[in-house]
C-alpha cells in the first residue's frame, strides 16, 4: 500500500513539474535571469527524475525469478542514488554559470523574473506538499521531494532576486542566490547519494550493530555458547538481512534453538528475514 501510495504521489510531482518548466524557460530567456534559468533547469532534471523515481517504483513490484530471487526491490533505491548524483551534478553547474556571470554580469528583467518565480513557488509548494505525505522512510521518495524542494528554493531565491533587483539595481542578486540555493541542494544530494549507496555496497543497516547483535542474542538466548560470521546488510531501506552461525551447547535443541534466534532479532532488532547456521558444541 505504501509503495503504490509513494508512487501515485511521485507521478502528480511529475506532471505539475513538467507543466510549469515551460514556463520557467521561457521567463527566463525574457528576463535575462539566471536564477530563474537555474530554477528551470532543476525543474527538467526534477521532472526527469521524478520520472526515474516511478519507474523504480514499478520495477520493485515484480516478482522474484529464477535469476533475481530477491525481486527488483532495490530499484527504488538504485533510483534514489541515481537522483543523489543528479543533485550534486545540478547544484556544480548552477554554481559553475554563477561565476561567469559574477565575471560578467547581464541585465535582468525584475519584473518578469518575480512574476514566474512566484507562479513556480505556488507549484512547488503544492508538489512538496503532495510528496512529503508519503512514507518519509523511503529514500527513493525522499530523493524525489529534495528534488521538488530545491525547485521551492530556487524559487524563493529567484524572487528574492527580482525584488532586490527591482529596488535596488543591484544585478548580481542573481547569481549570488543561485550558488546559496545550489549549496543547500549539494548538501541534501550528498546526503541521499550516500545513504543509498551505503545499502548499494551492502553496508550494515543504520541502528544495526553487529556486535551488538551476537552480544544480545549470547545474553538473552538459553542455549547459546557462541554467535559468530555475523553480517548484516539491506535489500532496502526497510528491510534489514542477517546471516550467522550460531554454536549451540551440548544437550540442546539446534532447531528449537534457531526458532529463538529469529524470534530474538525480530523483536529487539526488526530484523524478520535472518538466515541461522546452527553448529553443535562438540
Amino acid at each position: 500500500m505504501r509503495t503504490s501510495d509513494s508512487r501515485r504521489r511521485v507521478a502528480i510531482a511529475a506532471g505539475l513539474t513538467a507543466a510549469f518548466m515551460l514556463a520557467e524557460v521561457a521567463g527566463g530567456l525574457i528576463s535575462g535571469s539566471l536564477a530563474l534559468l537555474a530554477d528551470a533547469a532543476h525543474m527538467l532534471t526534477d521532472a526527469g527524475s521524478l520520472a526515474l523515481a516511478w519507474i523504480g517504483y514499478k520495477l520493485a513490484e515484480r516478482p522474484a525469478d529464477p535469476a533475481r530471487s530477491y525481486g527488483f526491490g532495490r530499484m527504488k533505491v538504485l533510483a534514489a542514488f541515481t537522483n543523489g548524483i543528479l543533485l550534486i551534478a545540478l547544484s556544480c553547474w548552477i554554481v559553475w554559470e554563477a561565476v561567469h556571470r559574477l565575471l560578467d554580469p547581464a541585465p535582468v528583467l525584475g519584473g518578469v523574473l518575480l512574476v514566474i518565480a512566484a507562479g513556480g513557488l505556488v507549484v512547488n509548494i503544492l508538489a512538496a506538499w503532495i510528496l512529503h505525505g508519503g512514507d518519509q522512510h523511503d529514500l527513493n521518495l525522499q530523493g524525489a521531494l529534495w528534488h521538488v524542494l530545491g525547485d521551492l528554493l530556487g524559487s524563493v531565491a529567484a524572487i528574492a532576486a527580482g525584488v532586490i533587483i527591482m529596488t535596488t539595481g543591484w544585478m548580481p542578486a542573481d547569481p549570488v542566490l543561485s550558488v546559496l540555493v545550489a549549496l543547500l541542494v549539494l548538501v541534501a544530494g550528498v546526503r541521499i547519494a550516500r545513504r543509498s549507496g551505503h545499502i548499494l555496497l551492502e553496508g550494515t543497516p543504520e541502528g544495526l550493530s553487529i556486535d551488538d547483535i551476537g552480544e544480545d542474542l549470547t545474553r538473552n538466548v538459553p542455549g547459546i555458547a557462541k554467535v559468530s560470521h555475523i553480517h548484516a546488510w539491506a535489500l532496502t531501506e526497510s528491510k534489514p538481512l542477517v546471516t550467522m552461525e550460531v554454536t549451540a551447547m551440548p544437550g540442546t535443541s539446534t532447531e528449537d534453538l534457531r526458532l529463538a534466534v529469529k524470534a530474538r532479532l525480530e523483536e529487539q532488532f526488526g530484523i524478520s528475514h535472518a538466515t541461522v547456521e546452527m553448529v553443535s558444541q562438540s
